[in-house]
């Protein structure tokens, strides 16, 4: 598995994306849809990052930076065939490692609170995150878990 920086320009990895919007819109209204397109993914603030094995996208991930002391991972996304190969545990790693490389004392993040997030959830509870209240522009929305965790 190969973890890279990415410049959103594959036609895989704006599928991916896509897949992610249209899913996100599925299970939520659209005032609780929280996850970028790919023009916001290009923001300044945001590193975007794809996870690669012998040229096929495994998953992608993306860190915000909040402040110099609080970021927020978004876009974390894994397609439905290819989960539970490890891909999403492994970006995940290298988004905490880049934070507290970049001095953030605080990662946060955004989750849905649907039957079908669980799974996530529970990847970002054994990496320490637990819930928390909003964060940053957020607001309390029953679509949404909010997760944190010190670094």
């Amino acid at each position: 598995m190969k973890i890279e920086a990415d410049d959103l320009t594959r036609p895989e990895v704006i599928a991916l994306l896509n897949e992610h919007l249209s899913n996100m819109y599925e299970l939520s209204p659209p005032e609780s849809v929280h996850a970028l397109d790919v023009a916001k993914l290009r923001s300044p603030d945001i590193t975007f990052w794809t996870v690669w094995d012998d040229g096929v996208l495994l998953g992608c991930c993306a860190l915000k930076e909040l402040s110099p002391s609080h970021g927020e991972v978004k876009s974390m996304r894994t397609p439905l065939a290819l989960r539970r190969l490890g891909a999403g545990r492994a970006v995940l790693a290298h988004i905490i490692s880049v934070a507290g490389g970049r001095g953030y004392q605080r990662l946060s993040l955004e989750t849905e609170a649907v039957d079908a997030f669980v799974p996530a959830q529970e990847l970002y509870a054994s990496f320490g995150f637990s819930l928390c209240g909003p964060f940053g522009s957020y607001r309390e929305d029953p679509h949404s878990v909010f997760m944190s965790r010190e670094l």
